[in-house]
């Protein structure tokens, strides 16, 4: 532990090394079923679409709270 903190683990030893088989697992994994996985592309594209809407939007602050605080600016 330093400064009261303690350690990811992730970056002690075993989650460095836990990351590598990882890594290492996945390679053989893709290379492996890699035509399945381009014959699945298209899907999964499309299937992205959709996802990448609901999470991007959250940001943009719709709802309620946008025009309380449009009001509130005008008033200062």
């Amino acid at each position: 532990m330093t400064n009261g903190k303690p350690e990811s683990f992730w970056m002690s030893g075993r989650g460095l090394v836990a990351l590598g088989a990882i890594a290492i697992l996945g390679y053989f994994l893709v290379m492996e079923h890699r035509a399945h996985l381009v014959a699945w592309l298209p899907y999964l594209i499309l299937l992205l679409c959709p996802l990448m809407h609901l999470f991007m939007h959250h940001g943009h602050g719709h709802g309620p709270q946008q025009g309380d605080d449009t009001r509130h600016r005008d008033d200062k």
